[in-house]
This record gives C-alpha cells, sequence and structure tokens, in this order.
C-alpha cells in the first residue's frame, strides 16, 4: 500500500471537503494523543472512500470548518468503529458534530460478536492483520513516522467492506432498526465539562473520611499543576494507587512516605517534597473547611427489588442466549433494577422507562411484563 496524502493546509482541506460530500459514504478515525499531553488532542484524522484514504493533519491546518457540512449531513454515510470518544473530541476541538452514523463495533455488539477491537473483526472477515506498535504512539510529534501514517490510513481502509458485511447480517438478522437507533442516540454524546473538586472524578475517594479527603484534594491539586507544568497526564507524574495511599496515612516524613507501594526511590526524590506539603496542606485544613463526599439519597435495600431483579436477570440469560448475544448488551443492571422498581404490567408502562430503548420495548418487552407477573 502506497502511502496516504496528508493535506496540511486549509485550501487542500476545503476541495477534499467538497469530494466527501460527493460520496454516499466516508469511513473516518481520528488519533488524540491522551497518553501523552495533559489536555488531549485530535492530531490526525483519516478519511476512507471505497476509492482512497486521505489524511488530515488538525495541528497544520489553521481552519477545519470545510469539513464541518459533510460531517453534519445525514445522507453522507459517516463509518466509524467504536465511535464514542471520536464524536466526543471532534465536537469538543473542532464542534463538528456526526450526523448519518454508521458504528461498526454497536454492530457487532448486535451481532453478538464475542471480540469487539477492530484488530480482531478485520482478522475475523478480511485476515487482515494491524500493526499494533503505535497504538500508544505519541500522535501529536511532527513528522510522522511512515509506519505511523500506513497505520492510521489502515484504520479506515477496511470498514466499507466491514460496515456493508454487517448490515447485511444485521439486517438478516432483523435487528438493523437496532443498530440505527443505537447510532442516533450515539451521535448525541459530547464531552462534559469537567467543574468542582478533583476528588469528584477520583476513584475511590468515598472510602475516605473528611480529613483525608482534603488531603487527596491537596494531592490531586499539586498533580494537576505538575502534569500542567510537564504538559502530561496526571497519572504519569504519579499514580492513583499511591496518592490514595498517602490521604489514607497522612505521612509527616519521607521515611514514612517511604512504604507506599507505587512510590519509587526516584518519585520521592522528585516529588517527595511536594508531596509532604500537599498532605500538610490537607492536615492543616480547618475542620470547617473540610470538603464532604456527595453521597446522595442512601437507596433503602429493598428485598423485593432484589428478588426481581434476579428473576430479571435469570430470564434475561436465557433470553441473550437465544439471541446470541451479551447480555449487558441486551439489557443493562441498571436497567433491570429501575424495571424492577417500577414494576410495568403493561407496554404503556414500559413506555414511561426513559432508559429503555424503543428496540428493547419491541423485542423484550413482552418478556419483562411476563416475568414480573410471574413474580408479583
Amino acid at each position: 500500500m502506497s502511502l496516504p496524502p496528508i493535506l496540511v493546509d486549509s485550501p487542500a482541506v476545503a476541495r477534499f471537503a467538497l469530494r466527501l460530500q460527493q460520496e454516499p459514504a466516508i469511513a473516518v478515525d481520528l488519533e488524540a494523543d491522551s497518553l501523552h499531553s495533559y489536555r488531549d488532542k485530535v492530531c490526525l484524522m483519516q478519511f476512507s472512500t471505497p476509492e482512497e484514504t486521505v489524511l488530515v493533519d488538525p495541528l497544520a491546518v489553521p481552519d477545519l470548518s470545510a469539513l464541518a457540512p459533510v460531517l453534519a449531513d445525514p445522507a453522507v454515510r459517516k463509518i466509524f468503529h467504536a465511535a464514542d470518544y471520536d464524536i466526543r473530541c471532534l465536537y469538543r476541538d473542532f464542534r463538528f458534530e456526526i450526523r448519518g452514523l454508521f458504528d461498526t463495533m454497536i454492530a457487532c455488539q448486535l451481532l453478538g460478536e464475542e471480540k469487539l477491537g477492530l484488530a480482531d473483526v478485520l482478522r475475523k472477515y478480511f485476515e487482515v492483520e494491524l500493526d499494533k506498535r503505535y497504538q500508544r504512539a505519541d500522535w501529536s510529534r511532527r513528522p510522522l513516522e511512515e509506519g505511523m501514517i500506513r497505520y492510521a490510513a489502515e484504520d479506515t481502509r477496511h470498514l466499507h467492506k466491514l460496515a456493508a458485511i454487517l448490515e447485511r447480517q444485521l439486517a438478516d438478522k432483523g435487528r438493523l432498526d437496532w443498530a440505527w437507533e443505537e447510532f442516533s442516540l450515539l451521535e448525541q454524546v459530547r464531552h462534559g465539562e469537567q467543574n468542582g473538586p478533583l476528588f469528584l472524578r477520583f476513584k475511590k475517594a468515598g472510602t475516605l473520611d473528611r480529613r483525608q479527603l482534603a488531603v487527596l484534594e491537596s494531592l490531586l491539586q499539586w498533580r494537576d499543576g505538575e502534569a500542567l507544568r510537564r504538559d502530561c497526564p496526571p497519572f504519569k507524574v504519579v499514580g492513583n494507587a499511591p496518592l490514595l495511599e498517602l490521604a489514607r496515612i497522612m505521612p509527616g516524613s519521607l521515611r514514612a512516605a517511604a512504604g507506599v507501594e507505587g512510590l519509587s526511590p526516584k518519585l520521592l526524590r522528585r516529588y517527595g517534597d511536594a508531596m509532604l506539603e500537599a498532605v500538610a496542606a490537607g492536615r492543616e485544613m480547618p475542620q470547617n473547611r473540610l470538603p464532604v463526599y456527595p453521597r446522595g439519597e442512601p437507596r433503602v435495600r429493598d428485598t423485593e427489588v432484589d428478588r426481581l431483579v434476579s428473576a430479571l436477570k435469570q430470564w434475561r440469560t436465557a433470553a441473550a442466549a437465544e439471541l446470541e448475544m451479551d447480555p449487558g448488551v441486551l439489557i443493562n443492571n441498571a436497567l433491570l433494577e429501575e424495571i424492577a422498581r417500577a414494576r410495568p404490567r403493561t407496554p404503556a408502562d414500559l413506555e414511561k422507562l426513559a432508559a429503555m430503548k424503543n428496540w428493547q420495548r419491541r423485542v423484550l418487552g413482552e418478556g419483562i411484563i411476563g416475568v414480573l407477573s410471574a413474580e408479583c
């Protein structure tokens, strides 16, 4: 395969966008630098028609707005594999909206494929082997290596043929309308605003008391500032597990901190004093300023709901086996609990469950109502 062209100026992108507008379908992918930068960004965009693959360099092109109309045009199908992250990033960085989506990973889920990664799917259908060396590459670096360019092009080059195969299979199974509903919902995802204390986005923060939570927040604020200074993801400064343990034990010396798993001598030499200062700031915070972890209203344990959820899970296992699908894809646990609490008795009752998709109501509604009628 020859190397695809890389567009690096706005006029070239505008001419290319006009060509894309004439296509019935285009395959799209992107590469970002989330493993290498403090604020990840889209570093490369890949587009494939059935005849050609072209790359666009967002780091070189000052104005990508010419791509917005074709990406938002539902008449031009956009084929992605695992589009969730890509859709969020494209809107965040460029305010691009995706309409006319066909996500081959979702199609695979609805068809009951066991392996969903693009490399696994392409290997199964086309005996294509993707080079995984560049999965964790720094896509913000320039110039791009020849191997990286080839890797990026391979991500979209086969998607047209793959989408055609999967669409036929969905139609044969009567699940094509399921897919269109899933694609329509996915088109609407966006990056959420991340406001408030950093501990709100930290796993297991809820296990700490208020004083420990203050120490954790102080440590997180220090790490965030260091990551910003170094322009790297926060986890590359210090991992989450050591910070959580530091917040638990609140050490007052390097000797005490040295016993924390994950804090190597090198890390302690580099950051030990700064981390102790952060710990001290949390320990010295006035009592009336200590943070509180928002736990919301505790959900009262309802043994009857638990019994109904158990019955619904048993039914789901059988239904998923019959449909040859993953049970969690068919209907997840959270929705089963919501159903158990609402106890719908009629199809009209199911319509009131906002989290339930239309295809789930059609395909699973009778079974759900039957289980609840038998158990209640």
